[in-house]
């Protein structure tokens, strides 16, 4: 109702309203940054009378001199400069977003998603934490979403056809450090942008910054490669050693939080790193598990594990060992 009688008197000029709700003119956030006594007068003293009972001005009529000399005064108090206003609110036009601001975002985020690991990036956080805090108390958040979405993807489009030209041998792992590369940056990104997230995405997207990235990922990158890279995994699990266990391990678990229904193309193989996949083991199966033991105890001893060799041997009947209570494990049997 406030801001609805304030434009019904100035002349129906809109006041600019914050993600705080502050009152960008001078009658919200202007007044309290000047004070009463620096903002021009309202125009001369209303003899009080029912025409006046507390409504302020909406109670004047516009025909009278104390309703002309009324409304005047709250207009002259609305008009400040544009220059004046600018400078006392750092007013942040479309124009400065776009030349000044975004800029500074931009050359962020090209930094924090090309990082490799342990890379010391020459960036200012705080300063770019500052970019986003102020365009967004200044009505450019929509902007500001919509321009990192179209950033980031059109960083993933490129990792993908990256990919696509990468000979069989080296798929995995560059799928692999293109996941991890891109989930490290979400940890520097999303907190940079927590305010955005806050005051728009939850508030009117009725979304979350880190799934909408994700999803990115998921559309732009996986779903495009999955078809590609499960086969490459299953051959990779059949050869021991193929791949590093922490390679398998980190693509495993990634193509899992990014989609848990791809579980179904590899029941097997995400069973060995994400928990209760499987059915839970039952006493009759156990001698199935111990003949896939006996089978991965002749997979190690072709790949040089050999009886001849003591150490190896006893390490063999180790990781027998371990496998086979893996094996019971990830089916829940105890």
């Amino acid at each position: 109702m406030e801001e609805e009688s304030m434009e019904e008197e100035g002349g129906g000029e809109a006041m600019m309203d914050d993600q705080n709700h502050n009152n960008w003119g001078a009658g919200g956030y202007g007044r309290h940054l000047l004070g009463e006594r620096l903002l021009p007068p309202a125009g001369p003293p209303r003899p009080a009378g029912p025409e006046h009972n507390g409504a302020g001005l909406r109670g004047c009529e516009p025909g009278t001199a104390a309703g002309r000399a009324g409304a005047a005064g709250a207009i002259a108090a609305i008009n400040i400069s544009a220059s004046t206003s600018k400078f006392l609110m750092n007013v942040i036009t479309i124009e400065d977003y776009k030349s000044t601001y975004w800029p500074k975002l931009d050359s962020a985020i090209d930094q924090l998603l090309t990082q490799s690991p342990g890379d010391y990036i020459p960036i200012s956080y705080e300063q770019i934490y500052s970019c986003v805090y102020k365009c967004v108390c200044q009505q450019h958040s929509e902007q500001m979403y919509s321009d990192l979405i179209k950033k980031i993807t059109n960083h993933l489009e490129r990792v993908s056809k990256e990919l696509q030209a990468s000979p069989p041998d080296l798929y995995i792992e560059r799928f692999n450090i293109a996941l991890g590369q891109y989930m490290g940056a979400l940890q520097s990104i999303v907190p940079l942008f927590i305010y955005m997230n806050k005051f728009y995405i939850e508030t009117k997207l009725n979304r979350d910054l880190k799934d909408d990235l994700i999803k990115l990922f998921t559309e732009h990158v996986a779903e495009k490669h999955i078809y590609n890279l499960m086969p490459l995994l299953l051959e990779a699990q059949s050869t021991p050693f193929q791949i590093t266990p922490s390679t398998m391990a980190n693509i495993v678990k990634g193509l899992y939080t990014l989609r848990p229904e791809w579980v179904q193309m590899a029941p097997a193989l995400f069973s060995k790193f994400i928990p209760n996949i499987l059915p839970p083991a039952v006493e009759s199966e156990l001698q199935e598990y111990a003949a896939q033991d006996q089978k991965l105890q002749r997979d190690l001893i072709q790949n040089g594990f050999t009886r001849g060799d003591q150490s190896r041997k006893r390490a063999g009947e180790e990781l027998t060992y371990n496998g086979s209570s893996a094996c019971a494990s990830s089916r829940g049997y105890r």
